[in-house]
């Protein structure tokens, strides 16, 4: 029989909310060896938005608190899980009077987009691992060895 590596134990209840941006947070929970996507919580503050963004790969998402509204005006709240497509193009916003907290497995990578559908920004895995650094570098916190990989 072949011997497994030990499981990886990731406490995010030591981990600090890293800011990206006002009113956005997010805790790393792993980032796939090749750097194809990334699992992330991603914490919004009421009347947060994030912009249009097109998902070069499949997006799954987890509602655990709070809601957001999609930009087609549906509402999704806690216990609701979301699956978006490769190519898939999309905003919304948190909803409501508490955080929204997401739990979100990224593959590929965000595209932000302009008016006109031009990428302006992109999100992707090496990126958000470099926040994580960044923050913990900041912070005096030593990375996870998980987390941490070859920035």
């Amino acid at each position: 029989m072949p011997v497994l590596p030990p499981a990886a134990l990731l406490d995010t209840s030591r981990l600090g909310w890293i800011p990206l941006a006002p009113g956005l947070s997010f805790k790393p929970l792993a980032y796939f060896p090749d750097l194809s996507g990334w699992q992330l919580l991603l914490r919004l503050e009421p009347g947060t938005k994030i912009p249009r963004h097109r998902h070069t790969g499949e997006v799954h998402a987890f509602n655990l608190s709070g809601s957001r509204r999609l930009d087609t005006g549906e509402v999704v709240g806690p216990g609701v899980y979301v699956h978006e497509p490769a190519g898939h193009v999309d905003s919304w916003e948190a909803f409501g009077a508490e955080p929204c907290v997401i739990h979100i497995e990224v593959n590929g990578r965000n595209e932000y987009l302009d008016a006109e559908g031009r990428v302006i920004r992109v999100a992707d895995a090496r990126g958000s691992r470099q926040d994580y650094l960044d923050w913990c570098a900041a912070e005096g916190v030593e990375p996870h060895p998980g987390l941490a990989g070859e920035a």
